[in-house]
């Protein structure tokens, strides 16, 4: 299986990703989380502005598909605590993620990732988590 397929079986196994409709990328080894705007992803209608907790799933997920891709198949990761922080509002347009794996330890990977909308300098929201290494 190639590691597109893996990303793609990955994203496919929740329901909850399909209805947000989130999709992901890959240049080189990183994962490059897409979540394309749709109007039931907005949370605060007077702003308008992404959910919370739609762009926490988000980043969660980002970190997730690419901890799949870098541990071997009987290694799956899950999360042990995270910790997200909303920089700016969420404007109702694409949004993109990638994660940074800043330790792969045996059991545990300390990970953050950041979400944009149009420049990579200006995140709208980060994530910093810790995810345990289990094996099958």
């Amino acid at each position: 299986m190639t590691r597109e397929e893996q990303l793609r079986a990955f994203l496919d196994r929740s329901p909850y990703l399909r209805f947000l409709g989130m999709t992901a990328g890959l240049a080189g080894d990183e994962v490059t989380g897409v979540l394309p705007f749709s109007p039931h992803l907005i949370g605060n209608t007077l702003l308008p502005s992404l959910h919370g907790g739609v762009l926490g799933a988000f980043l969660e997920t980002t970190a997730l598909a690419q901890l799949t891709l870098t541990q071997p198949a009987d290694r799956k990761p899950r999360t042990l605590d995270i910790t997200i922080e909303y920089l700016r509002p969420g404007r109702p347009m694409t949004t993109f993620a990638r994660a940074d794996l800043r330790k792969v330890g045996r059991r545990v990977a300390n990970v953050q990732v950041e979400a944009w909308q149009e420049a990579r300098s200006q995140p709208v929201a980060a994530l910093r988590g810790h995810f345990t290494l289990a094996e099958d």
